[in-house]
This record gives structure tokens, sequence and C-alpha cells, in this order.
């Protein structure tokens, strides 16, 4: 491993706040990273635990809850695809592998403009902003086509993807400045087998349709490669930020046992920590069944997430609604919807399982058929502001986008 820091301070955005203020400081201790709030932290008026039950606001180092980090801290660092940036900027020096960089130097090397509310910094009293000046769509996707081919980027390219590192996520990605817009541009790939950002943007738009609280996205190209422009929702109009955590974090699990996270322990989060519970299961309930509809099949707990405010979590607009590759038959969801484990990618069967989410069979059966209407009459109009060919139409229709096995057993009213 190289050399990694011991220590980092972490800064965050108040509820309202235009500017951040240091919170405290990780300290790495024997494989795991403490946190321990500073002082100055703890006397404000104003101040809020960075998540809880994970850091609740008390004097004294405070070791986490499951794995090596606090896992609203892990929520605020890169990801696959940002550990790839930064392995690229470091490569002229060394050969690496990201299991030879530690967390605090993930932490520290990404950009500042991550997700949520969190940045960290080498001094408790001075921030200094990790940025970069304005790059083009063209730019950023020819930076991200340098670093998926292994190739060094020169310092101006380097700067400016070094910005979008800590967004998460695996895939090829970038932050951009829209006129209006903060955004997060998400590039197709090389080794793509089929349209994938073509699909998400048409399963992100009917989910609009279909009513569920969905980020705002664009299509377009760059390089000659499509593009998928994601209007972010952690950033408010007066320069503030946003605090959020994952649906992992809100389990209380670490990367090791994600697998163990399911839908009907979220809901059961959702019941007793959560604004607007019946409300909010009842959006959850419909991302599940919407997902299973579009064949989205990679809902794992990092893509669910929820504002935190110091004292309750409000669920975030969805986002990652990818439709996955698929030639047919059986398929299960990554999180299980039932309390007896059942997780199946079949409509008829969350049906069963409506009461866990405050629903009756009728409320459920109501969403399911709405979302079913939606999809067929709007794909054709969708796919063609994709500009998706006939040819890719058919890759997704009734494949992802209403497979036979999703809708088996289940007839609309």
């Amino acid at each position: 491993m190289t050399s990694e820091p011991a220590v980092a301070f972490v800064w965050v955005w108040l509820p309202g706040a235009a500017g951040p203020v240091v919170a405290g400081r990780l300290d790495l201790l024997d494989g795991a990273i403490s946190f321990t709030y500073g002082r100055s932290y703890l006397e404000r008026s104003d101040a809020i635990p960075l998540y809880t039950p994970e850091l609740p606001l008390r004097r004294g180092p405070i070791m986490p809850l499951v794995g090596e980090i606090a896992g609203c801290i892990a929520d605020a660092g890169p990801d696959a695809w940002g550990q790839r940036v930064i392995l690229n900027r470091r490569v002229g020096a060394e050969a690496l592998d990201a299991t030879q960089v530690g967390r605090l130097t993930y932490l520290l090397d990404s950009g500042s403009d991550r997700i949520g509310a969190l940045d960290f910094q080498e001094s408790p009293s001075e921030y200094i902003e990790r940025s970069a000046g304005r790059a083009s769509l063209q730019e950023l996707a020819e930076s991200a086509e340098r670093v998926e081919r292994g190739i060094p980027l020169s310092p101006a390219l380097d700067a400016a993807l070094i910005r979008g590192s800590s967004i998460g996520g695996a895939r090829p990605k970038a932050l951009l400045d829209g006129e209006e817009q903060r955004l997060i541009a998400k590039f197709s790939s090389s080794t793509d087998s089929y349209p994938l950002v073509k699909g998400e943007y048409v399963a992100m738009q009917l989910a609009a349709r279909a009513g569920l609280n969905a980020a705002k996205v664009q299509i377009t190209t760059a390089l000659g490669r499509d593009v998928l422009l994601v209007e972010r929702f952690d950033r408010t109009a007066t320069g503030g930020r946003r605090a959020m955590v994952s649906a992992l974090t809100i389990l209380e699990l670490d990367e090791m046992a994600g697998r163990y996270a399911t839908y009907h322990a979220l809901a059961d989060q959702i019941r007793s920590r959560f604004t607007r519970p019946d409300a909010t299961l009842r959006e959850l309930f419909s991302r599940i069944t919407f997902n299973i509809l579009t064949g989205n099949t990679d809902d794992h707990p990092r893509n669910h997430a929820a504002f935190w405010d110091g004292k309750a979590l409000t669920l975030t607009p969805a986002y990652d609604i990818a439709p996955q590759p698929r030639a047919g038959g059986e398929a299960a969801q990554i999180m299980a919807i039932g309390r007896d484990g059942w997780r199946m990618s079949q409509v008829s069967g969350c049906i069963r399982y409506a009461h866990d989410y405050h629903l009756s069979e009728r409320a459920a059966r109501e969403i399911v058929d709405h979302q079913i209407g939606i999809i067929e009459s709007s794909f054709e109009e969708v796919c063609e502001q994709a500009a998706l060919t006939e040819v890719e139409r058919r890759y997704f229709w009734r494949r992802q986008f209403l497979n036979p096995y999703a809708l088996e057993g289940y007839s609309t009213g």
C-alpha cells in the first residue's frame, strides 16, 4: 500500500448554509477509521449529528458500527469509477490497483463537489476546494475514454475528471455545470454490448410519467457516444448542499454485508425514522414494481438514498433505474421484497407483500396497473426522444420492459 495519511478532517454544509464548517477528524487506527467531533463544532447551537445512530453528537472517538469506516463517511467517498480516475492520476509515478490505496487517500484525493454535504480536507482550519476550471462535455467524454483505456490524462483533463471522482457508481461519469443546472454526465462505454445509456433514459422518463419521484434526465451525445445528463438533487438554489445517506448506511451494513440488504428492512426504517412514512412506503413499493417492469435488477442498496436533516430521513428522488441485460426467463432483484426472503422479479409476488408497505391489495394493483399502462402507451414516444433504432427498441421491448416473466401470474384490472 502507498503511504496512507493517518488523519483527515471532515467539513460539512449545515442545513441552509452556503459554506462548510469543520465538523471533526478521521483517524486511522488498527485498520479501522474513527471519527471525533471537534470541540468547536459540538459547541455550535446549529450543530447536527453527521448521521445517527452512527455518529451521535458526543465527545471522544467514535468507532464504526460496522466495517472499517462509518457508512455516512463512506457514502461521500469515490466508488469504483472514482477510484479508477484517482488511480489513473497516480499511475505516472507507480503501478497501483484499487487495493493499494487506502480510504483516507481516496477521500482526500477525490473532488470536493461530491454527493451530499460532506468534504474532506488535510486542514481543520482552512477549507480549500479541490476544483477545476470549466470543461466541455466533449472534453469530459475524452477524459473518461482515456481512463477506460488506461491512458494518463493531461493535467487539465485530469483536473476536470477528478472533480467528479466522488459521485459514486461503477460507470464512466463526470460533473457538468449547465446554465441553470448542476448535472451528472453518465457516458456510454466502449465495452457496452447494448445501448445502456439510452435504456436508462427511457426508464427514467417513464418512471416520471408513471408518477414516481424520479431525478430529471436529458440525453445527448459527445464524441459520437450517448451521454445521460442527470440533474443533481443534492444542491440548493442558494449554493448549499443537502446531506444524504445510502440505504446501505440506513440498514447499518457495509459493502461486505450489502447482500443482506432487504426492502422490507428498509420499510421498517421508513416507518420509524422517515418523514411522511405512509407516502414514502407507497413510493418505495412503486419503485420496486417499476424496477421489475423495466428490467432493472441492479437495485442494490447504494441505488437508494435519503436526505438527512439531523433528525429525520426523507427519500431522495429515484436514480439509476437502468434496464439490465436479459435474454428472458427467471430473474431476481438484489434486495429481498418479502420477509421470507422472496425476491423474484414478478409483480404478482409483490402484491402478496403489499401489506408490508402499508398498502392494500387493491391499492398495490392500482399502482402496477398504472405503471403497465404508462409503459405500454409511452414506450414508443420516449424511444423516439432517445433516438433508439427499431432494432434497439426490439432489444428492450418484452425483454427488459414488460418481460413476460415479470408479468407471469398477474392480470391487470
